[in-house]
């Protein structure tokens, strides 16, 4: 198994409410761009093709991130399915965890907008890179 996949996600001004603290959606925006990243290093997918969809999100909140902090994003894929995918998320910032966080992704059809199985040059990438098994 390789070390979690990790991306650096910048604090912009916009990103903070009237506390300054990065509001509570935006951490759903910095598990996007892990994930996004994820599946285009990893996959090897363009971001504009990439066909899942989120049926679950939870976010733990351990600590506010403000103006001047530098989150990382770490994420795993803890479950590959038949069509679906756990993927766990850390965000630190420094030694301290800022949030953790899990989403269930569903791979869609393109063309039917229906859950569909994972293709095996999406699978097979991510069961490698994850150690985990290939069969269903």
């Amino acid at each position: 198994m390789s070390a979690p996949f990790t991306v650096s996600v910048p604090v912009r001004y916009r990103d903070l409410d009237p506390l300054d603290h990065v509001n509570h959606a935006v951490f759903a925006t910095y598990l996007e761009i892990a994930r996004t990243d994820y599946l285009e290093s990893v996959v090897d997918i363009p971001a504009e093709e990439i066909s899942f969809v989120i049926a679950n999100l939870e976010i733990d909140y351990e600590r506010p991130i403000v103006k001047g902090d530098d989150p990382e994003v770490s994420l795993r894929v803890s479950r590959l399915g038949d069509s679906s995918c756990t993927m766990t998320y850390e965000i630190r910032v420094g030694d301290d965890v800022a949030a953790t966080a899990e989403t269930t992704m569903v791979h869609i059809d393109p063309e039917t907008k229906r859950p569909a199985p994972f293709p095996d040059e999406i699978r097979e990438p991510i069961a490698a890179y994850e150690g985990l098994e290939t069969t269903v």
